[in-house]
């Protein structure tokens, strides 16, 4: 009789190893929300990797008690494909920052998303380069002030959902580094969705950039700073007696004001569908910043499409079944060779 499987804890996914990064990091909450989420999965440790590049995120192999890789500036998208495409049954985790996803990195992440190869990307945004000491990054916003711009950044940024959207992303997702209950469900649903699951945490960093996401971090300005999106949901947002809703006409938001006992949807604001076929409404949702509109965070699409890896397996059995398995001395030996010799 086969002995009975313990249950894995969060403790099993701690590694030994000193976690070093700065007092009050946000990677730190976010280190110990994917901890306490990986248990739940139900996927055995060794099935179970974690890919980085490069920055203050890319850490996070080291300190997951899992197989990792850490690897070259921006090219952790490109080592996870080989291995979802060598090992499909693994669980792939890539972790990434806005600078190293979407600075040098940027051309491998969209091409991992197009292609749908079933893994997770968690880009943690912080707009700031914090490991090497602040410079502007790809997501910083215009008039951004740091050590490489202190006239202010002249760049228009990046938003990271919109890229994701962008190169075809069949799951999208926001979430907040200090939210943990919120940021365990997004882990849940990135993991359960079939395809590329991309999901931004918005995270502070402390020391070169601190409070960047302070309305979204604080509970008490939190209500009034963002919409939490629920699939089947209207998009409304506020306190108690302060209720407003977004409005989609032609792809363009706007803000309805809500008294005491109005029904959100008769008065026009749109019901949340992270279904739609097309990327356009997902695209509006990307489009609502602050501080003229809340900051969306939750699910803003999640659709099926056919991953990488089932359209390589069927390419791969297709041949088989043409043409056998092949045998490989025989093709070296098929054309012309030489012999070289001392």
């Amino acid at each position: 009789m086969a002995a009975a499987t313990t249950p894995l804890t969060r403790k099993d996914f701690v590694s030994d190893q000193d976690v070093r990064w700065c007092p009050g990091c946000g990677d730190y909450s976010i280190l110990a929300n994917v901890q306490k989420v990986m248990p739940e999965l139900g996927v055995p440790r060794e099935n179970v990797v974690f890919v980085s590049g490069i920055g203050c995120s890319s850490r996070f192999p080291y300190y997951m008690n899992t197989y990792g890789f850490h690897t070259i500036h921006g090219r952790a998208p490109a080592f996870a494909t080989g291995i979802k495409a060598a090992r499909p049954e693994l669980s792939v985790w890539v972790v990434t920052g806005d600078g190293d996803g979407l600075s040098i990195g940027g051309n491998h992440l969209l091409h991992v998303i197009r292609r749908n190869v079933n893994l997770q990307i968690l880009l943690f945004n912080n707009r700031i380069y914090g490991l090497t000491k602040g410079q502007y990054s790809p997501t910083s916003r215009l008039g951004s002030k740091s050590k490489s711009t202190p006239a202010g950044t002249i760049d228009h940024p990046v938003d990271p959902i919109s890229f994701a959207l962008g190169a075809g992303a069949t799951f999208v997702a926001r979430t907040v580094d200090v939210d943990a209950a919120h940021s365990q469900e997004m882990l849940q649903r990135a993991h359960e969705h079939k395809g590329t699951a991309f999901v931004e945490i918005l995270q502070n960093c402390p020391v070169y950039n601190d409070n960047e996401w302070l309305e979204i971090e604080d509970r008490k300005t939190r209500a009034e700073a963002a919409l939490v999106l629920e699939h089947g949901k209207p998009l409304v947002w506020g306190t108690k007696g302060a209720k407003r809703g977004i409005k989609i006409t032609d792809g363009v938001p706007s803000i309805v004001e809500l008294a005491e006992g109005d029904d959100p949807v008769a008065k026009g604001v749109a019901v949340h569908n992270e279904k739609h076929a097309s990327a356009a409404y997902a695209f509006a949702l990307a489009s609502l910043a602050r501080p003229e509109f809340p900051m969306p965070l939750g699910v803003m699409r999640a659709v099926e499409k056919t991953t990488y890896e089932d359209m390589l397996d069927a390419q791969v059995t297709s041949a088989l079944n043409k043409s056998g398995p092949g045998d490989l001395q025989k093709l070296l030996m098929s054309a012309d060779t030489w012999t070289v010799g001392g």
